[in-house]
């Protein structure tokens, strides 16, 4: 038996999936962008006036996305501290590694508390975002 999770105070999916789904005592996250939850925009996009993608800040997505994943958690009853698993997807593994590997250990300082990390560069995320994030995390059961 699962459950599925909505957490109004994050961004919609862009698609018809719940923002995680709880399984016992695990708690699966979709994957989980940096769009701003009030207007849907993109933090640190800057377009054209045609609408084309001419820059953007990967800082301000990593902090964003990581804000994500906190509301998500936090409307499963879930912690920052119960993750275990992230598997991250960027656009541009090479131009954006090195800026979202210090924003994660501005997040996530203490090696033994940090969660599993897989970092995979991939061409191209649903929306204009040059980052997601995909999690696991455990849920406490009887005051563990």
């Amino acid at each position: 038996m699962s459950e599925a999770i909505r957490a109004d105070a994050a961004p919609r999916p862009v698609g018809l999936y719940p923002h995680a789904r709880r399984v016992g005592e695990l708690l699966f996250l979709s994957g989980i962008g940096p769009r701003d939850p009030a207007s849907n925009g993109i933090p640190g996009n800057v377009h054209d006036a045609d609408g084309s993608l001419l820059a953007y800040d990967i800082g301000l997505q990593c902090r964003a996305v990581f804000a994500n994943v906190r509301t998500v958690l936090e409307a499963s009853g879930a912690s920052w501290d119960d993750l275990v698993d992230v598997t991250v997807y960027l656009t541009d593994m090479a131009r954006d590694f090195t800026a979202y590997n210090a924003v994660w250990a501005e997040f996530f300082p203490d090696i033994d508390r940090a969660p599993c990390r897989t970092t995979l560069g991939i061409t191209a995320l649903p929306t204009p975002i040059a980052i997601e994030l995909k999690c696991v995390a455990r849920l406490a059961r009887g005051g563990e």
